[in-house]
Formats: structure tokens, C-alpha cells, sequence
């Protein structure tokens, strides 16, 4: 088994082995199918992602990848990370004994229901930002302008957002001058932090 570097939430010292494996003779009962996905157990039906299965420190879990859309009716889902995840959410156990697998295979049978009437939850499109004062530089400059479009979509987005969130109009020309040199040696906006 080879280490990996990637500090990741799924549990490796498999503190909660054998609850998972009881989770994984229910799972077995349906017809997602099992497979490894980011280091942990993941279940898909026509190759799109259902659930995942994982131990934590504190507890072991079903993730459901398209939870929002469970009428949870025990109220037993959470969401992992409010604000961040839209549509994932887990049902969280500490013990064997709190999982009821009649329950378990009443929510997995509803997600793989979902799954098959397409209930999942796109990405929102982002609305294309302008910005008059930049394209009045990449007008006016060739080598801006050809320096910008060599980024991707997303970074072209960065820089727009970071130069269109500011209030005042010199706020936006000083982000500009900010900008620019970084455009011309092809930096992104937050390349650093990547």
C-alpha cells in the first residue's frame, strides 16, 4: 500500500473497517456498483457517481453525492461543509448498531431513483463579467491582448472578477496596473495559491 502524500478526509488507519464493510453488504443488495474514486469507496450507476463510503475519526459515513435532493425523511443527512457543498450530504454513524439497513437501503434506493430521472445539480454557469476599462487596454495594447486570451476561461473570469468587484473607478484602473504585468509573464490571478 503506497502512502500518499495528499492529506485527504477519507480515513486511512481504517478505524472503522468492519461497520464499513457491513455498510458495503447492504450496498451489495442494490445495483450500484462498486469502485475507488480519491482514495475511497465510491458507488456509481451508469457511471455516475451515487454514493461513497468512508471512516473519519469520529464517525463512518454514507456520502450522497446528490443528497440535496433526498427527502430525508428521518432527518438524518448533513451537510459536510455549509456554504461550500451544494448537493453532497452524509449520513453520519459513530456505532454498527445505529444503522438501520432498512432505512440505509430506503435512501440509497431513492438516490439511484434520482440518479435515473436525472436529479442532480449542475454546476451554475457563471455570468459572463465585462470590463470596459480592460478591454480598453487590451485595445490599445497587442501584446496585453494576446497575453490575455492565452489564459483559460477560468483565469480570463479571475482577472475580470478581481478588476469588476472594486467600487470606485481608480480601484479598477490601480487592479488594472496591478494585472498587468502578471498577464504579460502568463501568471494567473491566484496561481500562487494553486
Amino acid at each position: 500500500m503506497e502512502s500518499s502524500k495528499t492529506t485527504h478526509s477519507w480515513d486511512k488507519n481504517n478505524s472503522w473497517s468492519e461497520e464499513l464493510e457491513f455498510l458495503k453488504s447492504i450496498i451489495v443488495k442494490t445495483e450500484l456498483v462498486e469502485t475507488t474514486k480519491w482514495g475511497g469507496i465510491v458507488y456509481v450507476l451508469n457511471g455516475k457517481n451515487v454514493l461513497g463510503i468512508g471512516g473519519f475519526k469520529n464517525y463512518f459515513t454514507i456520502c450522497f453525492f446528490n443528497g440535496v435532493f433526498l427527502k430525508d425523511e428521518k432527518k438524518v443527512l448533513v451537510n459536510a461543509q455549509e456554504g461550500v457543498t451544494k448537493s453532497l450530504r452524509q449520513w453520519r454513524f459513530s456505532s454498527k448498531e445505529e444503522v438501520n439497513e432498512a432505512a440505509v437501503l430506503d435512501y440509497i434506493q431513492e438516490a439511484i431513483t434520482n440518479e435515473k430521472q436525472g436529479k442532480n445539480s449542475k454546476p451554475e454557469k457563471k455570468e459572463p463579467i465585462l470590463s470596459e476599462l480592460l478591454q480598453k487596454e487590451l485595445d490599445a495594447d497587442a501584446n496585453l491582448a494576446d497575453a490575455f486570451l492565452k489564459f483559460s476561461p477560468y483565469k480570463q473570469y479571475e482577472f475580470l472578477e478581481y478588476i469588476e468587484t472594486a467600487k470606485r473607478e481608480e480601484t479598477k484602473r490601480s487592479r488594472i496596473e496591478k494585472i498587468k504585468p502578471m498577464i504579460l509573464k502568463n501568471i494567473g490571478l491566484n496561481d500562487k495559491y494553486r
